[in-house]
């Protein structure tokens, strides 16, 4: 009973302290002190056709600036029109950005539907699309109902910083992994694919990146969940 007093009391601060993040913590700060020499870098490299330095640039971009940095709270739109938070979900966040005109792998989609009908209990899901209502529309019916599927229209938000600063750094689609304390775990761009790759490699490559990430957040509850029970 005293433990999970204990994680109950844990998991109020937790959420209590993701309201009063520091400004310097935060995505839009980290990102921005970084995404000009990144993509001066990365820009270099593809254009020298260095696809290996290209990764491994924006591999150390995620891990030695993005992790554990907080991801801002910012107002998006549900498809009812509706207005919510990115802090209105409580549990761990699958957050993957996107846009209609990406093309998915063929494989994409149903791998997303698996994981969300599979982990929807303990993880919060959902698709962030940069695009106008209409758009979002013709294709949400592709995703499981386990997806909260959520827009922002740019044209509305020309003056906002935050919206800016998550759709222009890191491309899309995009894939956050963030736990209850909306801090980032880590953060993995869409699997690269040829428009003739057979679905079930498609399907398998988006599913073990998917599960992957889902597995460092459960990791971190876990480890959360241990240092409590120490206690």
């Amino acid at each position: 009973m005293v433990q999970k007093l204990l994680l109950l009391f844990l998991l109020i601060s937790i959420s209590a302290q993701s309201q009063e993040i520091e400004p310097e913590n935060l995505f839009s700060t980290k990102i921005g002190e970084n995404i000009k020499k990144y993509r001066q870098n990365s820009q270099a490299a593809y254009a020298a056709k260095d696809f290996e330095r290209a990764e491994s640039l924006f591999d150390s971009l995620i891990n030695n600036v993005v992790n554990e940095s907080y991801l801002d709270n910012f107002k998006v739109k549900k498809l009812s029109g509706r207005k919510v938070e990115l802090y209105d979900f409580e549990k761990p966040v699958f957050l993957m950005t996107y846009a209609s005109w990406c093309t998915p792998g063929v494989g994409e989609i149903p791998a997303l539907n698996e994981v969300a009908n599979k982990f929807h209990d303990e993880i919060d899901f959902v698709i962030l699309f940069w695009d106008t209502k209409k758009n979002v529309k013709k294709i949400a019916s592709e995703y499981s109902s386990k997806f909260t599927i959520l827009y922002v229209d740019e044209k509305e938000n020309t003056h906002d910083h935050i919206v800016q600063t998550m759709k222009h750094s890191l491309g899309f689609p995009t894939t956050f992994f963030i736990d209850e304390s909306k801090k980032i775990v880590d953060v993995r761009r869409g699997v690269l694919h040829p428009y003739n790759e057979k679905y079930d490699t498609s399907f398998n490559l988006n599913y073990n990146s998917f599960v992957n990430g889902i597995a460092l957040i459960k990791d971190f509850a876990a480890e959360t969940d241990r240092i409590v029970a120490k206690e």
